[in-house]
């Protein structure tokens, strides 16, 4: 019978009677109770009260109850008639989501995303359109159903929508289907019902009453639009597979005579020539200024790739609206994959049109942005076309470009044999770039327009370009270290001016810093010719802060700060991807998104009925970017190999192997501490540094000489690169190409 009991006053506490939103604020002020100190005393979230008040969402139990008592005994000591003090009106309130600061850093960077892969192309995608949400005012409500702690409800930092009225629920939500009822997860833990019964009529919604959205990032930008996010479920209830067919996957998207597709045409909103796929983009024709536009993602489509994202796409509802939440409020609202979302925050960042000052009329026009890669595709030079290109279409057709044809600047590929000293050291430790090709784009002078042919050209540091130029005469055993010059065994080191390491043996193309380093290290040149862009700026600032800021709060979140002691840096990375999973997620794409923006800056045909020498649809975006992508590359290589020299001449240790931003050293002890030279606490002036600051490293993994020359010996590959197996250990002859 007790049972019975429990279960009647639970259902009578689960409908306590509440005033009406407005009264229980006006309760609490009239206390002089902050919403802090209700939410510590119901043991609930600051945002969560707010809500309740706003009428956004109404309390479940056990808290409805405990809130009904204290706003109970409010009412008997503040009648709806009583005159209100002064003082009780006074309770300072603030957002209730509070934008993350952005972290300091201490010092410049260098850069990275990964040890193994070398900056790839990513597959073309049709992201030309660029429409705004247009928010209406009027929404429906309802309590949280399934109630997750804190922690996993509510994104980590602030949407960048929380400030603003239009977007006040966030940059997104997760849309699932619960006993029939389609609910919407937003950011926060605020859950939604949603009446449509169809895709088109789903999209009318989150236009009309969804309140989604996210602000411009710039001032002559457009507002992100909004992103709905379909389970499985909901994909089922809304007519959609679950999951592609093989042939839908290599097409990216559903057949045009698809039913939901045709409910879209019936119902007047298009798609982009991407069609419906897992990133799809609903919108109709600009009306005058305003814009329609939602974009939907599938994550069993594969929208979320698993490289990236780890097991994003099975969290429940509400934790995939955190992950996702916290990832758009740091970086930008998602629009399409990792290497998409880091090419369109570039253009976010630099929109490449503004208006104009008002004429004699007084109107505004739009004109270009300065700063920006402007509206118009420029062409690359001849030297930075990839092959295939169709400035090459003149080339007999299995002609292989030279060095003195073509522009090579890409990550390190590179390793020796171990010397017999180093046979003796029993430890092989890797250390690894923190967001290195990030920190290369720091302060990094690009391109902005077309390229300058100039014959017999004076260099100059100072401006972006390709050169054609002999480098063949620099000797890495004689070089100038600051103001002194340095003696080094030049056998021990790679090149710095190309991916494999070889010295190069007469004329090549290089980008302005592969250049600018042989004059740094006391040599002359003298290029023969160039594709120079006298028209360049520092494109990548604005990108590059937003992105470091994005992985350094991501990362204190989870217990790593930027002003740790090497031991105590060591310490905090070791398992901090557990101690939040889905905060790791969100490291692994910003990460990601570092790399693939790079990459995509060249992207190559897939697909697309292409053939060589015909163009392809990248070509026509003004961020199509070759010379950019292959500056960036060059900074970062150099920055590896400025920090491996400076350890060589410092302490005669030299890395037996070194791929993209990892590099592999013969160590005493098993600790990058073991071999790093610290003296007082303080690393090596321009030297590896431990911490998590972009360009500084950290400890990527270690394994025994004798691994190393196992394996070695085992695949019969002296040189084998043994910084991409350093993390655990794991070798395939799927790897070495056995």
């Amino acid at each position: 019978m007790s049972e019975l009991f429990d279960a009647v006053d639970a259902l009578i506490a689960s409908r306590s009677p509440l005033p009406p939103p407005a009264e229980r604020k006006r309760l609490r002020q009239a206390h002089g109770l902050t919403l802090d100190e209700v939410a510590a005393a119901l043991q609930v979230r600051r945002a969560t009260v707010s809500g309740w008040e706003a009428g956004k969402t109404e309390p479940r139990p056990p808290e409805r109850d405990a809130y009904a008592r204290m706003l109970k005994q409010l009412a008997q000591l503040y009648p709806a008639n009583a005159p209100v003090r002064p003082e009780d009106t006074a309770v300072p309130e603030t957002p209730d989501v509070v934008a993350v600061p952005a972290p300091s850093v201490a010092e410049p960077a260098q850069a990275r995303t990964g040890p193994a892969a070398p900056i790839q192309e990513p597959a073309s995608e049709d992201t030309a359109l660029r429409p705004a949400a247009v928010p209406h005012p009027g929404a429906t409500t309802r309590p949280t159903s399934r109630r997750s702690p804190a922690r996993n409800a509510a994104p980590v930092g602030s949407p960048a929508g929380a400030t603003d009225a239009r977007f006040e629920n966030g940059p997104l939500a997760v849309v699932d289907v619960e006993d029939g009822q389609v609910l919407a997860y937003c950011v926060g833990g605020l859950v939604r019902d949603v009446p449509a019964k169809s895709i088109a009529s789903l999209v009318e919604w989150t236009l009309s009453e969804g309140r989604l959205g996210q602000p411009k990032l710039s001032g002559p930008g457009k507002d992100a639009d909004p992103l709905i996010v379909l389970t499985e479920v909901a994909c089922e209830y809304y007519g959609l597979p679950v999951t592609l067919t093989q042939q839908e996957r290599l097409a990216g998207r559903l057949p045009e005579g698809h039913k939901v597709i045709k409910q879209l045409v019936r119902a007047e909103w298009k798609l982009t020539k991407r069609g419906f796929g897992p990133w799809a983009r609903i919108y109709r024709p600009a009306q005058g200024s305003e814009r329609s536009c939602v974009q939907l993602c599938i994550p069993s489509w594969d929208a979320l790739d698993t490289r990236h994202w780890a097991d994003a796409a099975q969290l429940p509802p509400a934790e995939l609206a955190r992950l996702l939440g916290t990832y758009a409020a740091r970086v930008m609202t998602p629009r399409g994959s990792t290497a998409v979302t880091g090419l369109e925050l570039m253009t976010a960042l630099h929109p490449p049109t503004r208006a104009s000052e008002p004429d004699a009329m007084g109107k505004r026009h739009s004109e270009h942005n300065p700063g920006s890669l402007g509206k118009d595709p420029v062409d690359c030079a001849p030297c930075e076309a990839p092959d295939g290109h169709p400035l090459l279409a003149d080339l007999p057709r299995f002609h292989q470009r030279t060095p003195a044809e073509v522009l090579v600047e890409e990550a390190y590929d590179w390793a020796r044999p171990l010397t017999d000293a180093e046979c003796l050291r029993p430890h092989l430790v890797g250390i690894d770039v923190n967001m290195a090709f990030a920190a290369g784009a720091n302060g990094l002078t690009v391109g902005l327009g077309a390229p300058t042919h100039v014959k017999n050209p004076v260099f100059d540091p100072k401006l972006p370009g390709a050169w054609l130029v002999d480098l063949s005469h620099v000797d890495l055993s004689h070089v100038k270290l600051g103001k002194e010059w340095g003696e080094l065994d030049s056998s021990l080191l790679p090149s710095p001016f190309t991916p494999k390491g070889e010295r190069p043996t007469g004329p090549a193309w290089y980008a302005t810093p592969t250049v600018a380093y042989a004059v740094e290290l006391g040599y002359d040149v003298a290029p023969i010719e160039a594709y120079v862009r006298y028209d360049n700026g520092r494109y990548l600032d604005g990108w590059y802060n937003r992105l470091r800021d994005a992985y350094l709060a991501t990362m204190a979140d989870l217990g790593v700060g930027v002003d740790m002691s090497p031991a105590d840096f060591l310490a905090a990375m070791d398992g901090y991807r557990q101690r939040d999973p889905q905060l790791a997620i969100v490291v692994s794409a910003v990460k990601a998104t570092v790399k693939g923006g790079i990459g995509k800056l060249r992207e190559r045909p897939r697909g697309e009925g292409w053939k060589p020498g015909q163009p392809w649809r990248a070509l026509a975006r003004p961020t199509w970017r070759p010379d950019i992508r292959a500056a960036v590359i060059s900074r970062t290589r150099i920055n590896m190999h400025r920090k491996i020299v400076k350890h060589a001449a410092f302490n005669g240790q030299y890395p037996v192997a070194v791929l993209s931003d990892c590099a592999v050293y013969a160590s005493d002890g098993p600790s990058p501490l073991d071999f790093l030279p610290y003296r007082d606490g303080k690393p090596l002036p321009g030297g590896f540094k431990l911490g998590v600051n972009p360009g500084l490293v950290k400890w990527e993994g270690t394994q025994s000489v004798l691994w190393g020359e196992g394996v070695r010996e085992q695949f019969n590959a002296p040189d084998l690169n043994l910084a991409r197996y350093i993390k655990d250990g794991t070798v395939t002859d799927q790897d070495t190409g056995e």
